[in-house]
């Protein structure tokens, strides 16, 4: 991975119990990961954290935002409702695959963008972003991390809509991109409460963004942390959405690894380099 690549505000310090223990910058999280059966490595270290997330409860420490450097940007984290901060450090090999596709001058289309750190290494790796998430208050989040890391000013369209809604109305505009990055949830409601299930809707939604892309002309980065929806699903999905063996597509775990040595699983990759 690329120095400047490296999640250096980030570390995983320990799984078990349930739950995982890791430090974003100055602050030390605890939050509950279901899947992790074993035991905690050091349970001394949990002793340290600074923040604590329980379902029913929500969050107890430290409180407000803080920011943190991450892919060679700065991002602020904020505690959230749902347990997550605003930061999916499994996601930096994907950042890193993202930095080397994209050349100055590409079309890039970000979809379920969040707060937007795959936008901002794409728009600083020179591309033209156009970046759509549902919520209006986390693009206002992606803007302002824009703003932190100097790419205010950088050609990114900031676009609040359902990501299949959008990409249909592309599709008939007759719009094309070099590349796609979609990183869509299991379950979720877009503007108007339109209803979205990965089982259901991830298909065509690649169907489209193929159709952006002029099939295999272009890249894409499909990441899920869905279960059943596994690197050979997800290939399986890509490939056959652009007109690809399933062999040709890239695939793997998202995955971190603890400093006691423990592995937390977190999901799959699938990615397509393009021909262009």
């Amino acid at each position: 991975m690329a120095d400047d690549l490296v999640v250096d505000d980030y570390e995983l310090l320990d799984v078990g119990g349930g739950a995982r223990l890791e430090r974003f910058g100055a602050r030390i999280i605890a939050r509950p990961h279901p899947a992790v059966t074993v035991d905690r490595v050091n349970p001394a270290l949990w002793s340290r954290a600074s923040m604590a997330f329980e379902p029913g409860r929500g969050w107890t420490g430290e409180a407000g935002p803080w920011i943190v450097g991450v892919a060679g940007l700065q991002v602020e984290l904020r505690p959230t409702p749902t347990g997550q901060v605003g930061l999916f450090p499994e996601q930096a090999p994907s950042w890193d695959w993202l930095r080397g596709r994209v050349t100055p001058g590409m079309d890039v289309l970000n979809l379920f963008a969040y707060n937007g750190a795959a936008t901002l290494v794409a728009a600083r790796a020179g591309a033209s972003v156009v970046h759509v998430d549902a919520s209006r208050p986390t693009a206002a989040w992606a803007r302002h991390n824009a703003e932190l890391s100097g790419l205010a000013d950088r050609p990114i369209r900031w676009i609040v809509d359902d990501a299949a809604a959008f990409v249909a109305r592309e599709v008939r505009r007759g719009r094309r991109y070099d590349g796609v990055v979609l990183d869509p949830p299991s379950y979720g409601h877009g503007p108007g409460s339109r209803a979205w299930r990965l089982e259901d809707d991830l298909a065509p939604l690649l169907d489209g963004c193929a159709q952006l892309t002029g099939g295999p002309d272009g890249f894409v980065l499909l990441t899920a942390h869905t279960p059943g929806f596994g690197p050979e699903r997800l290939a399986e999905e890509l490939a056959r959405a652009i007109g690809v063996p399933p062999s040709a597509i890239e695939r793997g775990a998202l995955r971190l690894t603890a400093l006691t040595g423990a592995t937390l699983e977190l999901g799959a990759f699938a990615r397509w380099p393009g021909t262009r």
